[in-house]
């Protein structure tokens, strides 16, 4: 139980491993393991007072994922911090 509670911690404690945690569960192992993260600096500006409301940032994957799907690409995602723990979110191109 202490391991699994160790493992969370560790994989939420930045925004960079909230990120990479939320592309890999979506399925993407080798882009959560490969592609660089960078903050997205438009849609922070756009959407600061929102942001933060929500103590959270837009982050961008240099390198993203494909969908399967659709084709588009998994390139943005909003990270919030909750107390001391980060949590990622596919976030769209919008």
């Amino acid at each position: 139980m202490v391991v699994i509670v160790v493992v969370f911690l560790l994989l939420h404690s930045t925004p960079t491993m909230a990120m990479r945690t939320q592309v890999f569960l979506m399925g993407y192992p080798k882009a959560a393991f490969t592609s660089g993260i960078i903050e997205d600096d438009y849609h922070n500006e756009i959407d600061k007072e929102k942001f933060s409301d929500l103590n959270a940032k837009a982050y961008t994957l240099t390198t993203p994922p494909i969908e399967k799907a659709t084709q588009g690409e998994l390139r943005n995602y909003l990270v919030k911090k909750i107390g001391f723990l980060h949590f990622a979110e596919f976030y769209g191109e919008g």
